[in-house]
């Protein structure tokens, strides 16, 4: 099985050349399901946040005298256990991430490729010649691609995300466009079908690390 070459008019011209490492790699589920963990994670703000007893503003008099009022004791009104005080082991900003090899990532990312290639729900996009963006023309495009590629969502990949191409599949519903320098694992993962260029296809198969990032 191979990803389907899509011509200008968007059917179907042949099978689109595959790299040695892409060809050679075995679907690894457990590379893919560690790396979307932590793309996940680290897609997470982190930036939720409590204050502690000491960052309550106000409390400093003690309530009332410790001896003789017949109530519990109280030092101050912004303990923990007072409305108001603070909060005891509350979030505070920070990274969720967490660490993931090179190595993994690379294999995860082919993992994901090799999946949508032997479900036979990717495709590779050959110039389309487009001067101006037109979201009926993408729409016509799509409509005559392979009918693995109607599943949705669909991702597309690009170069730039401002090129005739891209703001014309981006209006399209269940269609996602998404430039190839910032694609990871989960993307991928997230798309029923995958639409990538030309120029974007050869470099993933031509290049060592295929991985969001450096050489995407």
């Amino acid at each position: 099985m191979a990803a389907h070459l899509l011509s200008q008019t968007g059917s179907a011209s042949g099978p689109a050349a595959m790299g040695a490492e892409l060809e050679a790699q075995a679907i690894k589920p457990h590379l893919i399901h560690e790396a979307v963990t932590a793309e996940m994670a680290w897609r997470r703000a982190g930036t939720h946040s409590t204050k502690t007893r000491s960052d309550v503003r106000g409390g400093g008099k003690k309530p009332w005298r410790q001896k003789g009022t017949g109530r519990a004791r109280a030092g101050s009104t912004r303990s923990p256990i007072w409305t108001g005080g603070g909060i005891v082991f509350g979030p505070h900003p920070r990274s969720h991430g967490g660490k993931v090899n090179r190595k993994v990532h690379r294999q995860a990312f082919r993992s994901a490729l090799k999946a949508h290639v032997e479900r036979g729900t990717i495709a590779v996009m050959e110039p389309t010649g487009w001067d101006a963006p037109s979201t009926k023309r993408a729409a016509e495009y799509l409509s005559h691609a392979p009918d693995e590629m109607s599943a949705r969502p669909l991702l597309v990949v690009v170069t730039e995300s401002a090129s005739p191409e891209a703001l014309s599949f981006r209006n399209l519903r269940d269609v996602r466009v998404i430039e190839a320098r910032d694609i990871e694992t989960v993307d991928i993962m997230a798309g029923r079908s995958v639409l990538v260029e030309r120029g974007v296809w050869d470099r993933w198969n031509g290049a060592a690390s295929v991985a969001g990032g450096d050489d995407a």
